[in-house]
């Protein structure tokens, strides 16, 4: 046959021979009758005839496979006979339903040649014309540019600002779910596998950051686009494939709650990937091959996906997983020493991130037997690498203890606590190995956070610890023996009557330490170990004070404050004494006295004056910068506990208002959101308190610019709770006051937030100032529909309390009670009426308004009787028979005055409303 190709022929041969078998007899409608009868008249040059035949055939075929020909042989015909104009339209419709848009379009094309005042050509030509536009609109900026970009891409020597430019573009299209689709499409996976190999970090970078793209809320993708992990050489590498892993984690955990638009994808279960995944950061941790960088990301995924992020959550399936098959690992990684050869690539923060996730796996777990399982495995750990003819693996296992004495304390200080544990510590801090005393020096310092364990290093320890600091050379090493003698220095905390060393010694230290700290000439993890010592050393007022004297140190400690967070948030703690403090109540402090039991002293440089003084010193020095930098730190080193201290550190620096500008000006506004938002209970608090100080005196557009606004809200709200206390209620209500006077959008947000009942319980409260200010922030809400619509509602005195308020002595509560009134009379008519029925006292306390001595109260007074009149003729009536006329006629016969014209307007505007409405007559 001429008509079907010679492949489609052998494809239907089956189709000829079934129906030319004897047994079958060709019926009337059989559609392979027609088709051959068409593909005989068109061999014969009989084109109509040809098309008529297909044309039936089409008609009766159900076969979809034999139907394509036939489809295919009519389209033949029609392109010989291009006149018969009804065949072209049909052959158009049906390229159309085809999706091939163009081969329609050039068929309409020829028809509206043919017939050109035909509507429904027209129509069909102007509609296929814009379609194909759009579609060319598409293909040029998803097919053709990603296969450009890709050349430009892998093409040895294009342009380099080129390259960088197809690289971001590659990055942004892979973000939207039809460029992604397109990439992986258009053999997308082979060529950024490609870029990946190339080992160009740029291109490594470009290739990571478009997966991520790929990767994010679609898991079909994810499992087709297999497991590549970079190793990470460089730190912006590393960080890519960590979010890269992210993207991969929540796609098939469920864990990416955004709505994307990508088609749901069918994958069954995904546990058996989640594990493989586990298993395989796991390994890396402990892979050579593996950098620092690469490793530090490793663990950071471990601390932020297995641990549950919600306790009340019951499964910690992932926690069980990882401590069975990893624990050890982590432990390996802890007991690293880079001074010793063959040890694992590391970066200065390695330890201290496999420490806190230790931390984070020991508090995910539910029960004593599986806490005792994770002690278990770690002093197995521990006692299997002691060995008395191997010092490398002594010290590798003193350095694990170090870790676990920095995660989770219980687990380190228990197993501190084993026989000969404590004496191995002292003892390698006599080895005449440089690397042995590092270690050990460090282990002691983790080892002494509690009394008893500090009391036993005092006693045996500090002479050792002395004689290190006096005899070696090594700068690592005295440096760290000389923190070692800090923190037992300052084991008595901020009590004076428990200081460790003499009267002297520990300012020696310190002054010590500073002198490190401001040594540029030193490598910054030695330096680190100088503002550790600090740390413990402010706990004595008198190091606190010596050390805001010395503005070169702190502005040494401020520079390193992004690498070193824990050390300088503690430091800060101490110089600004935003620690919890216990209330000394006289009578207990006579009871103990009278007991013979210890009674904590404060030091008299701790007093109030002293540490407004420190503070004046902190600020000036640009502490604000220095915490607005470490509150953006990487996420895996700024723990909660640091989040804590650095809200504690901003709300003390907030307490007098003189310097809440200066805060505001340094970024503080901005830091706090976040500390407001995430971490523990108490730090929460305390950022959301410092917030509401800074909202509630300052201009919040400034404060907080643009979209940040909105944010500031929620940790307002959460203040407004019986548990807080009343400073805390109070500024809060001030804050979300000057919020809620800026916009309709901030006020609806308040409302969201659930604000409203709290606010309108403390309307009620005894407190004058409280009372007050939430009288005043619901003067500023009543403007919303949904508040007003609360106030109409019967069976509650919301309204009753307002008139009430009104009655108050207090100016700025009347103030504001009143101007409540004002708005919601003006916004809501029914509401005069119900303002009569609340109280039998209405009129009276009305008048009292309108007679105030206070004009601002009085203009609100006149405001509410001008509602009045407008809302009711029968009100009217009533208010006008009474004193309210003689107050309005006395007030607006008042000449023109400036300083009270407002006041004498509405009662004049009152005046001719009555005038308008017949209460009264002007005289003749």
């Amino acid at each position: 046959c001429n008509i079907i190709s010679y492949t489609e022929h052998l494809m239907y041969s089956s189709i000829y021979l079934w129906v030319s078998h004897p047994l079958f007899l060709f019926q009337m409608g059989d559609p392979v009758q027609f088709k051959d009868e068409g593909n005989k008249h068109f061999q014969a040059g009989d084109i109509d005839k040809a098309i008529e035949c297909y044309t039936n055939a089409i008609k009766t075929c159900k076969d979809k496979m034999l139907l394509g020909v036939i489809h295919r042989n009519r389209s033949a015909s029609i392109d010989v006979n291009a006149s018969d104009i009804k065949a072209l339209y049909r052959r158009c419709q049906a390229y159309e339903k085809l999706g091939k848009l163009d081969m329609a379009f050039k068929d309409v094309q020829r028809c509206a040649t043919i017939e050109p005042k035909n509507k429904t050509f027209l129509e069909t030509l102007r509609r296929l014309g814009a379609e194909i536009q759009q579609k060319l609109k598409t293909t040029f900026s998803t097919d053709s540019r990603v296969q450009n970009m890709f050349d430009i891409l892998l093409e040895e020597e294009a342009d380099k600002e080129k390259k960088e430019k197809a690289a971001n573009n590659l990055i942004v299209l892979a973000r939207e779910d039809a460029g992604a689709e397109r990439i992986f499409q258009n053999n997308g996976m082979s060529l950024l596998i490609q870029l990946i190999d190339t080992g160009k970090p740029e291109m490594v970078l470009a290739a990571i950051r478009t997966l991520s793209g790929m990767c994010t809320g679609h898991k079909a993708r994810v499992r087709d686009t297999g497991w590549i992990w970079e190793d990470g050489v460089t730190y912006k590498i590393a960080v890519a494939t960590c979010n890269l892993f992210q993207c991969v984690y929540d796609s098939l955990t469920g864990g990416d709650k955004r709505v994307y638009g990508k088609e749901e994808s069918l994958v069954l279960d995904s546990t058996k990937d989640l594990k493989t995944i586990l298993l395989a950061l796991l390994d890396m941790i402990v892979n050579k091959n593996v950098s620092g960088h690469g490793r530090d990301q490793a663990l950071n995924l471990l601390s932020k996906n297995v641990p549950r992020k919600d306790k009340k959550d019951q499964d910690h399936s992932k926690t069980l997983f990882t401590i069975d098959h990893g624990l050890k690992k982590i432990l390996k990684v802890c007991g690293q020493v880079p001074d010793l050869p063959n040890q694992l690539p590391m970066t200065d923060n390695t330890q201290l991130i496999a420490s806190i996730l230790l931390n984070k796996l020991y508090d995910d777990l539910r029960c004593d037997p599986e806490r005792d399982n994770f002690r278990d495995i770690c002093d197995e750990y521990i006692k299997n690498k002691f060995d008395p003819n191997n010092m490398d693996k002594n010290i590798h296992a003193i350095n694990a203890l170090s870790g676990l004495l920095q995660g989770p304390f219980e687990v380190g200080n228990i197993l501190a606590g084993r026989q000969g544990v404590m004496e191995m510590m002292v003892a390698l801090c006599g080895s005449e190995r440089e690397v042995d005393q590092l270690v050990a020096v460090e282990a002691l310092i983790h080892a002494s956070s509690k009394m008893s364990r500090a009391s036993f290093i005092i006693t045996n320890g500090v002479s050792l610890l002395k004689d290190i600091y006096k005899k070696t050379k090594n700068e690592k090493i005295k440096i760290r023996a000389l923190v070692g003698l800090c923190k037992l220095g300052s084991a008595g905390g901020d009590d004076y009557s428990m200081r460790q060393f003499a009267e002297g010694s520990t300012e020696k230290l310190a002054k010590q330490c500073r002198k490190w700290l401001c040594n540029p000439s030193i490598d910054v993890r030695t330096r680190k170990w100088a503002i550790e010592g600090l740390a413990y050393l402010t706990n004595d007022a008198d190091v606190k004070d010596d050390f805001v004297e010395d503005e070169p140190a702190m502005r040494a400690m401020f520079e390193l404050s992004k690498t070193i967070l824990y050390a300088v948030a503690c430091t800060l703690v101490n110089c600004t004494n935003s620690y919890d403090k216990k209330e000394i109540i006289p009578e207990l402090v006579q009871l103990a006295q009278f007991s013979k039991q210890h009674v904590p002293e404060q030091h008299p440089k701790d007093k109030k004056d002293f540490v407004a003084k420190r503070v004046k010193r902190l600020l000036k020095a640009g502490v604000i910068s220095a915490l607005t930098c470490m509150v953006k730190a990487d996420s895996s080193i700024l723990t909660d506990q640091t989040k804590e201290m650095l809200a504690r550190v901003f709300l003390a620096l907030a307490e007098d208002a003189k310097d809440r500008g200066t805060i505001v000006a340094q970024g503080g506004g901005k830091a706090l959101i976040p500390l407001a938002l995430e971490g523990t209970e108490a730090g929460k608090i305390r950022a959301s308190h410092a917030l509401a100080k800074i909202a509630a005196i300052s201009n919040p557009d400034i404060a907080f610019p643009g979209e940040r606004i909105y944010e500031v809200v929620r940790p307002l709200v959460s203040l407004l709770n019986t548990e807080r206390d009343g400073l805390q209620n109070y500024e809060a209500l001030m804050g979300l006051t000057n919020l809620a006077a800026l916009n309709d959008k901030l006020r609806v947000k308040i409302i969201k937030e659930k604000a409203l009942p709290e606010i309108e319980n403390y309307m009620f409260e005894e407190h004058e100032q409280i009372r007050q200010a939430a009288t005043e922030c619901m003067c500023n809400l009543v403007v919303c529909k949904e508040v007003q619509e609360r106030y109409m509602e019967d069976g509650n005195d919301k309204l009753k309390l307002l008139v009430l308020l009104c009655s108050e002595d207090d100016e700025k509560l009347q103030r504001a009670a009143a101007g409540a009134l004002a708005m919601l009379t003006a916004a809501q008519k029914k509401l005069c009426t119900k303002l009569t029925l609340v109280t039998v006292q209405w009129m009276e306390i009305l008048q009292r308004l309108c007679l105030h001595d206070n004009l601002q109260v009085q203009h609100r007074g006149l405001v509410i009787v001008y509602n009045m009149l407008n809302a009711d003729s029968e009100l009217a009536k009533k208010l006008i028979e009474s004193e309210i006329l003689e107050i309005l006629s006395v007030i607006g016969k008042q000449e023109d005055n400036p300083s009270k014209q407002e006041v004498i307007d509405v009662a004049r505007s009152c005046l001719v409303k009555a005038m308008d409405l017949g209460l009264i007559k002007p005289f003749s």
